[in-house]
């Protein structure tokens, strides 16, 4: 079956950097971006085999190469300042510049006040929102000369309700301040040309950390990561200057860029597909035609 969002080789000679690129939803946008010819920036802790979770920095540099791009490894812990500025310049040295951002680690404990230890809890700030931030600031005066540079958030709308934050205020909150980059980034930012939005899955995606927080639960239910590789695919090669500040949601994003056959990105044909958290009522409605 061909890919529901072609590649055009739009992003040939680009430079992408992506945290949490060594598996994942980060790997499999950079994996789409490579078959352009991109240069990805792998950044992640990653350096040595997980003992449960599959993949490496260097790992998923051969595939890129592999794919058509070209791949610079780097070991990053994006609360780390010195080790991301470390990063950034060597972006910078081996590809001239730095043109897209990806915004895609992340820290999560679904866990309510009581049984969220401190220790987890500065995990997920420090990972989510203080590492977007960081990343962001190191990028910037890279991607102020940057073509049609892109931030991209792999976070969800800023969806104010209760509901999304009484089971798991923490985490909540720490996943929301990537979102309030968004916000406040895309009208600051909007001098430069540098677009900058947030892409969030209608439904679970299945990678390998979800496997492994499923305690090896199969995958009925979930979407391929693909949707969200072929959502960004979208995202990024839209005008910098003119599509910038959005709360994009994949299934939506592709739909009005003439995607209709959405059972390719089914994990299990014909299953039913279990909704994300933080999706707006409005979206959820429409994609599964009742109220949250």
């Amino acid at each position: 079956m061909p890919d529901a969002i072609p590649n055009t080789g739009f992003f040939a000679g680009k430079t992408v950097f992506i945290t949490g690129a060594s598996r994942g939803i980060g790997k499999e946008i950079a994996l789409k971006l490579a078959k352009d010819g991109a240069n990805i920036v792998v950044a992640a802790k990653t350096a040595t085999t997980h003992p449960k979770l599959p993949g490496t920095i260097y790992t998923a540099a051969e595939e890129i190469e592999k794919a058509g791009g070209h791949a610079l490894p780097c070991v990053v812990d994006v609360r780390d300042e010195v080790a991301v500025k470390a990063a950034v310049d060597a972006a910078v040295k081996r590809f001239g510049g730095i043109d897209i951002l990806i915004n895609n680690a992340s820290a999560i404990s679904l866990t309510n006040t009581e049984d969220t230890d401190m220790k987890r809890y500065d995990l997920m700030h420090s990972i989510n929102t203080r590492g977007t931030y960081l990343l962001t600031k190191t990028c910037l005066p890279y991607m102020k000369k940057g073509k049609n540079p892109h931030i991209l958030n792999i976070s969800p709308p800023l969806d104010m309700d209760a509901k999304w934050f009484g089971p798991h205020v923490g985490y909540t909150m720490a996943k929301f301040g990537m979102s309030m980059c968004v916000l406040g980034h895309h009208e600051e930012f909007r001098p430069y040309g540098i677009a900058v939005n947030a892409l969030w899955p209608l439904t679970a995606i299945w990678t390998s950390a979800m496997e492994f927080l499923s305690h090896g639960g199969d995958s009925a239910g979930n979407r391929k990561a693909s949707i969200m590789s072929d959502s960004a695919y979208v995202i990024l090669s839209q005008d910098s200057k003119m599509f910038t500040g959005n709360f994009l949601i994949d299934e939506e994003i592709l739909k009005k860029h003439g995607v209709n056959d959405f059972k390719q990105y089914e994990c299990v044909p014909g299953s039913s597909l279990i909704p994300d958290f933080f999706v707006p009522a409005k979206s959820y409605e429409a994609r599964f035609g009742s109220k949250l």
